[in-house]
Formats: C-alpha cells, structure tokens, sequence
C-alpha cells in the first residue's frame, strides 16, 4: 500500500511555529524553543514528507531549517515574495500564522520545489566572515561619514569607534586569508 505524500508548511514567529500539512488540512502550532523543535522533528520525522517548506524571515527560520536538515528531512527555505504572489494568485488574501502554514504546505504541494543540501561547513564559515565583513564596512562608513560634521564633545569617541572598526575589519580580513588559504579554492 503506498502511502499518501505529505506536504508540510511552518510559519516561524519568534516565540511559535504553525504548522500545516496538505492534503489532510491537519494543523497545530508548538512554542519556538529547542523542546518544540525536537518534538516537531519527530512528528514531522512520523509524517514521513514528501517535502517541508518555511520561508527565509532574516534568519529566525534558521533553528528549525538545521534541526529538519540533521534529520534528514526534505526541506526548502523560499522567498516569501514568492509565497505572497502564490497566496495573491490562489485568492488567499487574509493573512494569519496558521493560514500562512497552509499557504505554504499548499505552495510545497504544487510548486515542489528541489530540496537542496545545507552548504558544509568550511563554506558556512566563510559566509559568516563575508557577512561580517560587510556589516563592518557598513559601520565603519557611516561613522566616518558622521566623524565629519560631529560636534567636539562626541568626535573623540566616534574616531575611538572608527579605530576598533579598522582593526575589527583587519582581524576579519586575516580570517579570511587564512580560511581561503586552508580551501580547496
């Protein structure tokens, strides 16, 4: 008897996670910590899926993405530009944390997108130094920008700023040197 395929949909919030599954319509919701990620994995692990599909939300999703992939679920991190033009099309306009679940259980089941495997380490660790990298520049342009027209009681600490920025960006780009250096690349 072959078993009905499962499409699974989690909406993140910081302190919740709703889930949906098409096509049973079955839905719940678990708190956001590690105990509900673990029981999450396992009733999701239960369900045997065919695909689990979040949206990217600025990392928030990241917890819950790493606990499906270890398991070795099938699972796909999308552009919410691309579920919100889904939802539009389908006439899904009301916009709830649960309805959001089935939006994207529904948005798994018809679109399917490809699970991809997680980048391996070494390259996890070079986009966090990237990453980085680029905050750092961003800081450190703006600080100079306000160096220029910053009254004298506050210009000392902004070039105090500036100076642990330039050494921060240094200590950064060594990083790098030395983790490209270590590369296959």
């Amino acid at each position: 008897m072959k078993q009905e395929p499962h499409f699974i949909g989690i909406d993140v919030a910081k302190a919740r996670l709703d889930i949906a599954v098409r096509p049973t319509d079955q839905q719940w919701q678990v708190d956001y910590t590690e105990k509900g990620i673990q029981e999450l994995v396992k009733q999701i692990t239960n369900l045997n899926p065919t695909l689990v599909l979040l949206e990217a939300s600025g990392g928030l999703e990241l917890p819950m993405v790493a606990a499906l992939a270890v398991a070795n679920l099938p699972v796909v991190v999308v552009n919410p530009r691309q579920v919100r033009d889904f939802a539009r099309a389908t006439g899904k306009l009301a916009k709830t944390d649960s309805l959001d679940a089935m939006v994207l259980a529904h948005f798994a089941e018809v679109i399917r997108p490809l699970p991809r495997s997680l980048p391996d380490v070494e390259t996890q660790g070079l986009t966090a130094l990237v990453t980085r990298r680029n905050q750092v520049m961003g800081m450190l342009v703006a600080e100079k920008n306000r160096l220029h027209t910053s009254r004298p009681p506050v210009r000392q600490r902004i070039q105090l700023h500036i100076d642990w920025l330039e050494k921060e960006l240094g200590e950064i780009d060594q990083d790098l040197k030395e983790t490209l250096r270590n590369s296959p690349v």
